[in-house]
């Protein structure tokens, strides 16, 4: 069954007015007129916005209308305006009518009539329209191309619908756009990793309308500074950014040089302060500072930063008048905060202000198939740097792409140990041509850094491992607990349930169709009692 047809639009005070009399006035194009010149076009009910002065031009178009559609309903409904280009005004009063209007989507159609009103007016139906406030589509009226006396009274029309794809040209431009700024999130580098894509999207989706605090997790390395500066290009360009991007790292900052450093200091506020100081805080106003690990703040940091987050106000040190900065804030960490705040070394309710959006970036190991990609930027990178072409045998990147896929690569620093890898090969490169030599050499070097007197992989004495305690160990056969305790030696060299089972099951994997190792370690701590969370926190105090 076909769906009955309402238009909603504002009355043209001016376009609307008739000209001539009798079956003249029908000569001339009025656009509200015009929706029931179309045969093809049949409205059921007209709701025709009017402001008070004008109701008796809008009782003229009603009365017209009811000469061309006598099955259509017009309604009159008086909504005026203070101002009638004043923004705010016109959509609040527009929401309001839109809100208490009873929509019925299942037995009616809808057409916003955008061709009268203000432009202002015109705004603000669109955005209720592509808010989906309004259910229905755009419907926008045209003059006949003749003019005059004489000209035909056959108007055009066309109706809008935001969410058909039938507007290539425009969706393809937005969907280009879409792309290029996730992209330039990525720094360009092409990533296959699901997770990783979906977390940029959401970072684009934030970072474009949202200001409030930002924060990225992960291991050390993993690209959280990189990130913080491309959020705040992509907020300066998008969002309105004025500001600088300020970037500090909070494990350098201690005592008064910390609270100075970030809040400022008035001179004389302490022994050697000899001149005023306005503080990274300050310096970021209006714009982005990036906190990294801001996990190592002092409890008076924190506190001092809360108040700044709230308040948008702190008080310097040796100042007794308060400073203000609205600033946004992006912290980093490769700490548990929220393990931190058990132990009471972070603030609870800091923790809270600041994780609205948080963003758990993944390391290198977890992205391996994105690990030739960013071979190739770190390389491209490093010819730009030294303006000089160096490129691999094509034996030698597969080489070295096999082993920074197995299980022998651990990428303990992440990115960071990819970018000195690339960094070493390209300089000792003879003739500009990485050999399958170089890689040799080089994984030499890296598994030699990535070995740790604590990573011995030998099975640790029965009754050392403190993941059981004596009497729980009483329960089990000394044949399982020599292969826990190998577990629990392995799990503590590891940074990851997933790293450590990759290890563990370095073997078996290769022949299961399904490589959860995660998983299959999960369940095997499981029969002790065990969780990988417990089994962190015991090494970690250990």
């Amino acid at each position: 069954m076909k769906k009955a047809l309402t238009v909603i639009g504002f009355l043209g005070s001016s376009l609307d007015q008739p000209r001539g009399r009798g079956a003249e006035r029908f000569s001339f194009w009025r656009p509200t007129v015009s929706i029931f010149q179309h045969e093809d076009l049949l409205v059921s009910t007209l709701e025709l916005l009017v402001d008070k002065k004008f109701m008796p031009l809008a009782k003229l178009v009603a009365e017209d209308i009811r000469l061309l559609s006598p099955e259509t309903t017009v309604n009159l409904i008086e909504l005026g305006f203070d101002d009638a280009w004043d923004l705010q005004e016109v959509y609040e009063k527009l929401y309001d009518w839109v809100r208490a209007y009873p929509f019925d989507p299942e037995h009616q159609e809808y057409l916003v009539h955008l061709t009268t009103g203000t432009h202002i007016a015109q705004i603000c139906w669109f955005l209720l329209t592509e808010a989906h406030y309004l259910p229905g589509r755009l419907l926008q009226t045209s003059p006949p191309l003749g003019r005059g006396r004489g000209a035909s009274s056959r108007s055009g029309y066309e109706i809008i619908d935001l969410d058909l794809s039938k507007y290539d040209r425009l969706s393809t431009r937005l969907a280009k756009e879409h792309e290029e700024t996730l992209d330039f999130l990525k720094s360009g580098i092409p990533t296959k990793n699901k997770h990783f894509n979906q977390l940029i999207t959401q970072i684009e989706r934030v970072a474009t309308s949202s200001d409030a605090p930002i924060l990225l997790t992960g291991p050390t390395g993993a690209g959280k500074s990189m990130l913080a500066g491309r959020i705040y290009e992509l907020s300066k360009t998008r969002a309105g950014l004025t500001g600088k991007f300020v970037e500090v790292n909070c494990a350098t900052l201690r005592g008064d040089q910390a609270m100075s450093a970030l809040f400022g200091h008035k001179r004389g506020a302490f022994t050697g302060a000899q001149t005023d100081r306005p503080g990274l805080l300050k310096e970021a106003d209006k714009g982005l500072i990036f906190l990294d690990e801001i996990g190592e703040l002092g409890a008076d940091e924190q506190a001092m930063l809360l108040r700044a987050l709230e308040d948008k106000t702190f008080l310097p040190l040796g100042s007794d008048k308060s400073v203000s900065s609205n600033f946004q804030l992006i912290a980093g960490t490769n700490k548990d905060l929220r393990a931190e705040v058990a132990t009471g070394r972070f603030r609870e309710d800091l923790l809270a202000r600041i994780n609205l959006w948080t963003f758990t970036l993944p390391g290198l190991s977890e992205r391996r198939e994105d690990i030739a990609a960013n071979v190739d930027y770190e390389l491209e990178r490093f010819t730009k740097t030294k303006r000089h072409q160096v490129r691999f045998n094509k034996e030698a990147r597969d080489k070295f792409l096999k082993f920074s896929h197995s299980t022998e690569a651990k990428w303990c620093a992440n990115f960071r140990d990819l970018n000195a890898a690339v960094i070493r090969l390209a300089t000792l490169a003879p003739q500009g041509r990485i050999t399958e030599d170089c890689v040799s050499n080089e994984i030499t070097r890296l598994k030699n850094s990535w070995e740790r007197p604590s990573e011995s992989r030998k099975p640790a004495s029965l009754g050392k491992t403190p993941a059981l305690s004596d009497i729980e160990r009483s329960h089990f056969d000394p044949f399982d607990l020599v292969q826990l305790d190998y577990v629990v030696d392995v799990c503590r060299a590891s940074k990851s349930l997933s790293e450590a089972g990759r290890s563990l099951f370095a073997i078996s994997r290769a022949a299961r169709a399904n490589t959860n190792d995660a998983d299959r370690l999960k369940k095997y701590l499981a029969r002790f009692g065990l969780s990988w969370a417990a089994l962190s926190k015991v090494v970690t105090e250990s």
